[in-house]
């Protein structure tokens, strides 16, 4: 699972198989918390996070919606992701 970018000791990965389960999703990390979150509508869909990094981590989201999407597709056909600007 490639990292696509990493800000302020977050790290966001997405996996790259063929046929992964929907909805969009990235998988984040930061220090011993680990999260998945829908690319479509920044919320969470399993894990825990503290409450900044979900902040960060949303509005990275929602800054690179597009970019994550096509990351997706990629994704969904065996392809390695792009790399994403991180948040500055």
């Amino acid at each position: 699972m490639p990292t696509i970018s990493m800000f302020f000791g977050i790290i966001i990965r997405m996996y790259y198989a063929p046929k992964e389960h929907n909805p969009p999703h990235i998988h984040c990390y930061y220090q011993d918390f680990r999260s998945t979150f829908n690319i479509q509508t920044g919320e969470i869909i399993n894990g825990h996070m503290p409450a900044k990094q979900i902040k960060l981590i949303q509005a990275w989201i929602e800054i690179h919606k597009e970019e994550l999407m096509a990351d997706w597709l990629l994704c969904q056909n065996g392809e390695k992701p792009f790399q994403i600007e991180p948040l500055k």
